[in-house]
């Protein structure tokens, strides 16, 4: 772990060398003194954690039964088919997550001594809102630790990863041995009560001194100070309200099978009254954005965006890329100028039901294999481009089956750009962006960091573990009241969606129930490799496709997947296990 020092430094905003933090500055060099009186040197190390966010879109859904690529080099793609080392390990978070953690410490350390701003009452404000940012991005960083290694050992031990809240310097003992899973928990909602502590809910301005919260009057009871600090210039950082659903998210986690333990306290009761906090903020069920199912598509909405303001489905975001075209040139269908990267499988396009809200294994789906695409949750084609679909521009027609066009190339294995499955990925992106070289158009695109959407399927789930499907705690809404809502704005189950009403009447059923839509609602989003895992699903479902040609339909093995039972949970990287001893791996790890 000595390392992380070095990797964090080198990475740090404004920071010339690591040495600088420990020896005297050279001319033309910045010391750690000179943070007290450089604000934005001081900002920069907050900047640099921000940047270093894990992406939303990772792409690990090829390592799943929702995807595969066409890129034979792939990281996910190679860990699907059996190179899943502790060496070579795509989803390690360990340097990324414990260097940012390593400049929040240090901006910890020492931010009650930069000055923010001349003004008294704008410094201690300033100071106040960048500390709750350092916590809840600390916390962040934690939350994707333990998502990423934490694990149970050899020996039964259900552990996290070493607790490290204060900077460590190069004399410091970094042999640190693993906490367990409920310390490390715990230390991410300590860190978590003080970012509530110090940040508003949303940064937004206030027309008058008294709806300057309680918890900053004694600050400042001068609305123009606050809106300084607090007001809309900060949208998009670290608020209140995105510390509470890393809070849901957190306990989602702990409270799932993967992590059952005597030692671990978090129960699904408590993970979905965390997120009722979140849902309640919006008005619960009544907050579900209507166009929130296709957000990344929504051209209106998504072209008005400015000043940092979000979409209704969207909680946190990044920030606006305009004239883009990166997500269609990864993913467009060769006949679009795309590279196709992304290949839905047959198992996926199987999980869809009819739009009468039966699953298309039940007798009452009236599900016609053969003419599967007709007739299914709208959601499908939202998501997915199969064989006969239109798009793009022009509205051209994709045929993907293995005797289709040569010169379009969109059929199945034509070229290293062609789908492997016979679908392609519509989801994630615009269908008006132009891919042609000649007349190449983007536009305007965001990539979430958490879609409320996202936050109602945890309370779901979490809900009906907890209290049964129409169980609701202390809060105003159940499982069933959230799946409903959900299927009911992708037109599926018609008026009175009798097939949910036959889930509401059992648990397990509404629990895969819930799963399923979970897995419609959040795919391509990367949240399928690490659901499965903490479900304890079957990681081994083969990869299927369908090769369409005219009439015919048959269905194709794409690809076999490898992966161990112990590979429920992510190693700890080798690299480190050799230099430190206190550190143990997961079981099954070599």
């Amino acid at each position: 772990m000595k390392k992380i020092i070095w990797i964090g430094c080198a990475a740090t905003l404004l920071m010339a060398g690591c040495s600088d933090l420990f020896d005297p500055a050279n001319e033309n060099f910045k010391d750690i003194d000179q943070m007290y009186t450089d604000a934005a040197y001081a900002q920069g190390f907050l900047v640099n954690a921000y940047r270093t966010i894990p992406t939303y879109y990772d792409n690990s859904d090829y390592a799943t039964d929702d995807a595969v690529t066409n890129q034979t080099t792939d990281s996910y793609r190679q860990m699907a088919t059996g190179s899943w080392t502790a060496v070579n390990n795509p989803v390690n978070q360990w340097g990324n997550a414990y260097s940012s953690m390593q400049n929040l410490n240090l901006f910890l350390e020492h931010a009650d001594r930069v000055s923010w701003a001349d003004d008294e009452e704008t410094n201690a404000l300033f100071n106040t809102r960048m500390k709750g940012e350092a916590y809840g991005l600390r916390a962040l960083f934690m939350y994707y630790l333990l998502r990423n290694h934490a694990g149970f050992t050899a020996d039964g031990q259900l552990l996290g990863v070493p607790l490290i809240t204060e900077f460590l310097t190069p004399q410091a003992d970094f042999n640190i041995p693993r906490a367990t899973f409920e310390e490390c928990i715990q230390q991410i909602y300590a860190d978590l009560d003080k970012a509530d502590e110090m940040l508003p809910m949303e940064y937004e301005n206030i027309n008058s001194d008294s709806e300057i919260p309680a918890r900053f009057q004694s600050i400042t009871k001068n609305k123009d100070v606050y809106n300084r600090v607090m007001g809309h210039y900060g949208r998009q950082l670290y608020n209140g309200l995105i510390a509470k659903a890393f809070r849901a998210r957190t306990a989602l986690l702990a409270a799932s099978p993967a992590f059952q333990d005597p030692s671990n306290s978090t129960t699904w009761a408590q993970a979905a009254d965390y997120t009722a906090n979140v849902l309640d903020y919006i008005g619960g069920v009544s907050g579900l954005a209507s166009n929130g199912n296709t957000f990344y598509c929504n051209t209106d909405e998504i072209n008005g965006l400015s000043e940092g303001i979000n979409p209704k489905e969207i909680l946190w975001r990044e920030n606006l890329s305009t004239n883009n075209t990166s997500q269609e040139e990864q993913h467009f269908p060769p006949s679009l100028f795309g590279n196709g990267n992304m290949n839905p499988t047959q198992n996926l396009v199987d999980a869809f039901p009819m739009a009468n809200g039966y699953p298309i294994t039940d007798s009452r789906s009236n599900y016609d294999p053969t003419n599967p695409y007709v007739g299914r949750d709208p959601r499908m084609s939202d998501y997915i481009i199969y064989n006969g679909s239109t798009e793009g521009t022009n509205n051209s027609i994709i045929y993907t089956g293995s005797l289709s066009d040569t010169q379009k190339a969109d059929g199945i294995n034509m070229r290293e750009t062609s789908t492997r499955t016979g679908y392609y990925m519509k989801k994630r992106l615009r269908m008006d962006v132009n891919r042609n070289p000649s007349s190449i158009t983007g536009q305007t695109h965001y990539t979430p960091r958490i879609r409320y959407t996202e936050m109602f399927l945890n309370y779901a789930e979490a809900a009906n573990e907890a209290w049964g499907p129409t169980g609701n705690g202390t809060h105003s809404y159940s499982a069933y009241d959230v799946i409903k809502a959900i299927r009911k704005r992708a037109g599926v189950g018609g008026s009175d969606d009798p097939y949910l009403e036959e889930c509401k009447a059992n648990k397990e059923k509404m629990r895969t129930l819930i799963r399923n839509e979970r897995r419609l609602e959040l795919c391509f989003e990367s949240f399928r490799f690490w659901d499965l895992r903490r479900w304890k699903a079957n990681l081994n479902e083969t990869a299927r496709g369908m090769d369409v040609n005219n009439a015919s339909y048959v269905g194709i093995e794409v690809e076999k997947r490898a992966f161990d039972d112990y590979m429920y949970y992510a190693p700890i990287p080798y690299s480190e296990l050799l230099k430190y001893n206190k550190l143990v791996q997961n079981a099954g790890w070599k």
